[in-house]
């Protein structure tokens, strides 16, 4: 029985987040430039896309280029933004009902890309199905310390009480604030760390890891990873006992 077959379709978690590694050690096994690994896991984001709008989540959220990758070579920093600016197909998002919205510091990003960008989160605006996140430019430590300056500067407007601030003022603060946090989390490439990646949001997400690259985690490893999920004990700090 397939992974797919085996999912209880009452339990589909409402937002999954991907860590997508391993473009370029794939790549680079097989010979080939960074770019070449990266091309290969632009189109298995189309296909997890697609698949994950059809299986009913909410929410799916990409890590798709941080604040450190700025300081990667310019060459290969260069190739990323061509082929975000080549991969946004509208069409795959009108033909799933998809949305499409960015987190990040977007300001960062080449003006063709951004207007790219801010034409399909437009055009997609009045989908109901499933939402695409891209996290572009994005670390947890820039959006918290954004969040922060902002907080500071409405007490200091006289907006807010230092005693008002809470963790769902924070949270309002976020970028994230359009979407609930993840349930799940899935990084591929077989690294066993969050990488700057939601750290707020992911207080109580389960964690999913495995050595798969990027390229190749296809349809049936997202199914896996759902089963997983749904096999665990979600408990948020009660007792078995108290959820039972």
């Amino acid at each position: 029985m397939s992974y797919k077959e085996q999912i209880d379709v009452e339990r589909i978690p409402r937002h999954v987040a991907i860590i997508m590694d391993g473009n370029g050690r794939w790549a680079k096994q097989r010979g080939r430039e960074r770019s070449y690994g990266h091309r290969k896991g632009a189109e298995t984001v189309h296909l997890i896309a697609e698949e994950a709008a059809r299986l009913g989540i909410g929410y799916l959220t990409l890590y798709t280029f941080s604040t450190e990758n700025w300081n990667r070579p310019s060459e290969e920093v260069a190739a990323l933004m061509g082929l975000l600016f080549d991969s946004i197909e509208e069409e795959t998002f009108m033909k799933n009902n998809i949305r499409f919205r960015i987190i990040g510091d977007v300001e960062k990003l080449p003006d063709n890309v951004r207007q790219r960008l801010d034409d399909c989160i437009a055009h997609t605006a009045g989908n109901t199905g499933m939402c695409l996140v891209l996290a572009l430019s994005y670390s947890s430590h820039w959006e918290i310390t954004e969040a922060v300056r902002q907080i500071a500067i409405r007490v200091q407007n006289g907006e807010l009480k230092p005693e008002d601030i809470d963790s769902r003022l924070v949270s309002e603060h976020l970028n994230t604030n359009f979407m609930p946090d993840p349930d799940l989390l899935i990084r591929t490439g077989g690294e066993l760390r969050l990488s700057n990646y939601l750290l707020w949001q992911c207080a109580y997400t389960e964690l999913y890891f495995c050595d798969t690259y990027w390229p190749d985690f296809h349809e049936e490893d997202l199914c896996k990873a759902i089963c997983a999920y749904q096999k665990r004990e979600r408990r948020f700090g009660k007792t078995s006992e108290q959820l039972g």
